[in-house]
């Protein structure tokens, strides 16, 4: 019986996706990327923004009418938007034959069997359930040679604008030894970069063993034979403690890149979206990171047109960004998320107001992220080859400062044969806004 997986959203839900693929494969069925083939289908939804929301609600849409014109028998509708709009799904969408929720991923394949069979099911637990890791089922979809590892689950932040605590419940780290096991078994398949992901990563540990233990699960994991380089990614800024940045620092493995979300620098912005953290905090943090790990680079993401967000406070964030001249930046339009403390705040930002300021934003960060490039000229760079564009006679590659799908590329030539997954040292001549061009200068993989 052939099945499709289609996977929507974050890294976070493509870790679920892949342990649903394990699952299923393990229980009989064999993956098809070919949709007139598959007679079966799942779709793992996101729904955090609008954006996302619709994107899930097209890609439902698609498949189901694949019952009509091809194989197709049974269509299963999984993850966040299941979780939150279960009951309007599955009256306003009679085409889907089941749904999970964010935490049935362990009876995916009992969905898909019953759907198969002409049952309508609907899975659910209880989303603050303990997680668990199914690691020896995990199928990997990125390639290879590098994986995300998700620690934990569930978020207890609370911002204003998120809806994620409700959808998937609070946080609850993964115990540490099956982490280990699990990065153990990635390492075994060759997953040689291992990127830790989860709501909020910074709190790892507090809830199970009573305090922040991140840096002794790196400590832990940069042991194990065959991982090369493990990056960090959603790391609140008001967690960041020093244990971190000392582990950071002298620990070869990990590289030395920090994801911090900060979403604005207004105070009175900030206070409004109920984060827990200041313009002036923000600024001594990532002068701290600087003097101790000089080689960081630093991603971070904002949030414009948040209701109430002044000409002033758009100002504010524009000189903030100016001023801290991060690596990489990412900018969303605010997001009116139902049931989310700010739906009801005011005023409610225009979107023609909203697009300008972004434009804004992302125009200044061009210029930043070109005079960034120009300064890493004449330097040498680690890399990760990730394929080749032949006709341009170069290898595509991720700087340690690159996490995939978010950041840019090290376009790279090199005077022999590549292989994907291989780490070579490049010397950097030139320098887009987003990207870099160099070449090989030794002629062993590292």
């Amino acid at each position: 019986m052939k099945l499709l997986m289609v996977s929507l959203g974050c890294d976070k839900n493509l870790v679920d996706s892949e342990r649903m693929l394990g699952i299923l494969t393990a229980h009989g069925y064999e993956v098809t990327d070919d949709e007139g083939e598959a007679e079966a289908a799942v779709v793992n939804t996101c729904c955090f923004i609008e954006e996302a929301k619709n994107e899930s609600i097209s890609q439902i849409f698609e498949l189901a009418r694949l019952k009509d014109t091809a194989k197709l028998k049974a269509l299963v509708v999984s993850g966040c938007m299941a979780q939150r709009y279960k009951d309007e799904i599955l009256e306003e969408i009679p085409e889907i034959d089941a749904i999970v929720g964010t935490t049935g991923l362990d009876s995916i394949a009992k969905a898909v069997d019953d759907a198969l069979a002409g049952k309508r099911d609907a899975i659910f637990n209880d989303i603050s359930a303990d997680p668990d890791i199914e690691s020896g089922s995990r199928i990997i979809t990125t390639g290879g040679h590098f994986a995300y590892l998700k620690i934990a689950e569930g978020c207890d932040k609370r911002c204003t604008y998120c809806a994620i605590p409700d959808i998937r419940g609070h946080y609850r780290s993964y115990p540490m030894e099956n982490l280990l096991d699990e990065a153990g078994q990635l390492a075994d398949k060759g997953v040689k970069e291992l990127i830790l992901v989860a709501e909020e990563t910074t709190l790892y540990g507090t809830d199970i063993y009573g305090k922040k233990m991140l840096h002794v699960l790196l400590k832990k994991l940069c042991r194990i034979p065959g991982i090369h380089w493990i990056r960090i990614l959603y790391c609140y800024p008001e967690e960041i403690y020093p244990e971190l940045i000392t582990v950071m620092a002298e620990e070869p493995k990990i590289c030395h890149y920090l994801d911090l979300p900060i979403q604005h620098a207004s105070n009175r912005v900030l206070k409004r979206m109920n984060r827990h953290t200041t313009k002036e905090d923000l600024i001594a943090l990532v002068k701290r990171l600087r003097q101790q790990i000089p080689d960081i680079y630093l991603r971070t993401t904002l949030i414009t047109g948040f209701p109430g967000e002044t000409e002033e406070d758009h100002r504010e964030l524009m000189d903030f960004v100016e001023d801290l001249r991060f690596d990489r930046l990412g900018v969303f339009p605010y997001s009116k998320e139902e049931g989310t403390p700010a739906e009801k705040m005011k005023p409610q930002i225009e979107k023609e107001v909203m697009d300008r300021r972004l434009d804004e934003l992302m125009t200044l960060q061009q210029g930043i992220s070109l005079e960034n490039g120009r300064d890493r000229v004449g330097t040498v760079l680690e890399c990760v080859v990730e394929g080749a564009l032949p006709e341009e006679d170069v290898y595509v590659c991720r700087s340690y400062g690159d996490a995939p799908s978010v950041d840019g590329y090290v376009f790279a030539s090199s005077q022999r044969e590549l292989m994907t997954g291989d780490f070579i040292r490049v010397k950097i001549k030139e320098a887009s806004e987003y990207d870099l061009r160099g070449e090989e200068i030794e002629h062993e993989s590292l």
